[in-house]
């Protein structure tokens, strides 16, 4: 089985990424995803923080069009260094 056949696209897509808790994460996740879908709607993004509040977790869902376009956000976010881990 290869790769691209595990999801049928396009699909809901759910993707989290921890930080520390500082003012604007969220916000630089949602820009960084949006250079990458076509809408990010507002209604399908949460944020939680860690129980001490040092961390924060925002989790988007989006429609994911391709196997490409879900490797190049991973890679974005990854690459960022206010993102400490993608999901």
């Amino acid at each position: 089985m290869s790769e691209e056949s595990v999801f049928e696209f396009p699909c809901d897509f759910p993707i989290k990424v921890v930080g520390r808790a500082e003012p604007g994460f969220e916000s630089v996740v949602v820009e960084i995803v949006s250079e990458h879908v076509a809408k990010v709607d507002p209604d399908r993004i949460s944020s939680r923080l860690s129980r001490d509040g040092n961390f924060i977790s925002v989790t988007l869902t989006i429609v994911a069009e391709n196997r490409p376009q879900l490797d190049a956000i991973y890679e974005a976010l990854s690459g960022h260094d206010r993102v400490m881990m993608v999901l």
